[in-house]
C-alpha cells in the first residue's frame, strides 16, 4: 500500500490559520480597543449641557444641571449649574493623572489622590475616575471574548498600575461604529458593581455621541442618568477653561 506523504509546506499552511487565530486574538482585541479610544476622543474639543437625574432604590428622582468641556484627549472640566445646593461644585482632569475638585463651601480646589479617584462624585453614581477623560490604555489588558448581536464583547483586566478601583470590565462594542454600548464594572472581589449603558447614539457634526448615558450601581440599587441636551464640537476652546482658576470661578 502506497503511503501518502504531506509536504512540509502544506502542513504549515494548514496549521497557520489556527496559530494566527490563537496568537492574534490579543492584538485583535487591542485593535478594537484602539478604535474605541479613537471614537470617544475624536473631537478636537467639545462642550456639553447635561441634565443629570439621580434615581434611588424607591424611584425618587433628583435633577441637576451640569456642564462639561473637554479639549484633546487629556483635559476635561465639569461643573454643576443647579440646584443652588450643588451649584459651583466641579472637577478638573488634566494630563499625567492630575485631578482637582472644587467645593464652593471651602472656596478652594483640592487635588484628589489616586486612591481617592474611585470615590463617587457629589453623590452621583459616577466616580472621579469615571468622569475624567476616557482612554483605555496601559491600565488594562484586553481579550476578545466573541461577538453578540453585532457587538464585540471585550474583557478588560486591570494591570498592576491600574488605580481605577475596578478589577475588570466587560465591554460591548458596536461592530460598525466602535462605540461602546454597555460596560460592566467588577469590583476587587469580582462582583458586578456598576453598569454603564449608552443609548440614543447619533452623529453630531460628524462625531458620535450618546444622548443618554445611565450609570447604575447594582449593589446599592441607585442610578444616575445623563441626558446630553446640547453639544458643540471643535469650537476652539481655550486652555484657560482647564485651569484651577477657572474651576473656582
Amino acid at each position: 500500500m502506497k503511503k501518502t506523504i504531506f509536504p512540509l509546506f502544506l502542513i504549515v499552511c494548514l496549521l497557520l490559520p489556527v496559530c494566527l487565530a490563537v496568537s492574534g486574538q490579543g492584538s485583535t482585541a487591542q485593535s478594537i480597543l484602539d478604535q474605541v479610544n479613537e471614537v470617544l476622543n475624536a473631537p478636537k474639543d467639545q462642550k456639553m449641557s447635561i441634565r443629570l437625574v439621580l434615581i434611588d432604590k424607591d424611584g425618587k428622582e433628583e435633577t441637576r444641571e451640569f456642564m462639561m468641556m473637554q479639549k484633546g484627549k487629556e483635559m476635561r472640566m465639569g461643573k454643576f449649574l443647579a440646584p443652588a445646593s450643588q451649584k459651583g461644585i466641579g472637577f478638573l482632569s488634566l494630563p499625567n493623572d492630575v485631578f482637582y475638585v472644587y467645593m464652593p463651601a471651602y472656596k478652594k480646589t483640592q487635588r484628589i489622590a489616586a486612591r481617592q479617584k474611585s470615590g463617587k462624585f457629589a453623590g452621583t453614581d459616577f466616580t472621579y475616575q469615571d468622569l475624567g477623560t476616557q482612554h483605555y490604555g496601559d491600565e488594562w489588558s484586553s481579550q476578545l471574548l466573541g461577538t453578540e448581536e453585532n457587538q464585540y464583547v471585550l474583557e478588560l483586566k486591570a494591570t498592576p498600575q491600574n488605580e481605577t478601583g475596578y478589577a475588570r470590565l466587560r465591554m460591548w462594542v458596536d461592530q460598525a461604529s466602535y462605540y461602546p454600548r454597555r460596560v460592566e464594572f467588577y469590583d476587587q472581589k469580582q462582583n458586578l458593581a456598576k453598569i454603564l449603558t449608552s443609548r440614543k447614539i447619533e452623529k453630531v457634526a460628524g462625531y458620535l455621541v450618546a444622548r443618554e448615558l445611565e450609570m447604575e450601581d447594582v449593589q446599592k440599587k441607585h442610578k444616575t442618568v445623563m441626558f446630553i441636551e446640547e453639544v458643540e464640537f471643535d469650537t476652539g476652546l481655550s486652555d484657560e477653561f482647564f485651569t484651577e482658576r477657572y474651576l473656582s470661578r
